[in-house]
């Protein structure tokens, strides 16, 4: 339910967002798009009192689309999935697998204008799905899907009138709650992920 909620909420963002584009001029590019490979490079933090749990960074591909609502403010949906291995140190490591993370990300942007060096700043909201687990040594594990929010800052560097390179910082807010089957019993763990985000890509004004 809380799926199929959020993608509505994303389809009437976006056609929301492109009347909004009908009703504008057009004297400045109102859509971007970005090609970026991003590094995802989790924080974590648990509630266990004698082990850590682990997350590995994955570095991946992803896609991007911002829409301008006038030359500095911006709307960005970032779309992007990454597969974590996950373990727990207990001197000796516990492999419980590896798990599919999707964290479509929706983030209001202030852009400065002026230059071929453009900075922005955004805060936004994400939901983020847990998917594809493998459980490694365990009998089962289960991952609660979550509401996070986001922090970024970027640079656009102009090459030309539409084509742009792209520097991108972004912190994510997230935690979610686990349940580790070990067949003896189920040990609920609630573990921050609260990950950083570094991406590098290329752009395009449209």
């Amino acid at each position: 339910m809380m799926k199929k909620r959020l993608l509505s909420i994303i389809v009437i963002a976006l056609i929301s967002i492109n009347a909004i584009a009908q009703e504008e001029s057009n004297d400045f590019n109102k859509w971007q798009a970005r090609l970026r490979v991003i590094a995802i490079i989790p924080d974590v933090d648990d509630d266990l009192n004698a082990a850590k749990v682990d997350v590995s960074t994955a570095v991946v591909p992803e896609l991007d689309f911002t829409y301008f609502f006038d030359e500095n403010w911006a709307a960005e949906l970032i779309l992007a999935t990454a597969k974590h291995n996950v373990d727990v140190d207990l001197g000796t490591g516990i492999d419980l697998g590896h798990v599919w993370i999707l964290p479509p990300t929706l983030s209001l942007q202030y852009h400065f204008t002026g230059g071929t060096v453009k900075p922005y700043l955004g805060a936004g909201i994400n939901y983020t799905f847990f998917y594809g687990i493998d459980e490694g040594d365990v009998d089962a594990m289960d991952y609660e899907d979550a509401v996070g929010f986001s922090m970024q800052g970027g640079l656009d560097f102009d090459l030309n009138d539409y084509w742009f390179l792209n520097v991108d910082l972004k912190k994510l807010l997230l935690k979610t709650d686990v349940e580790v089957d070990t067949g003896e019993g189920v040990i609920p763990v609630e573990v921050d992920l609260n990950p950083w985000i570094i991406g590098v890509g290329i752009g395009v004004k449209f």
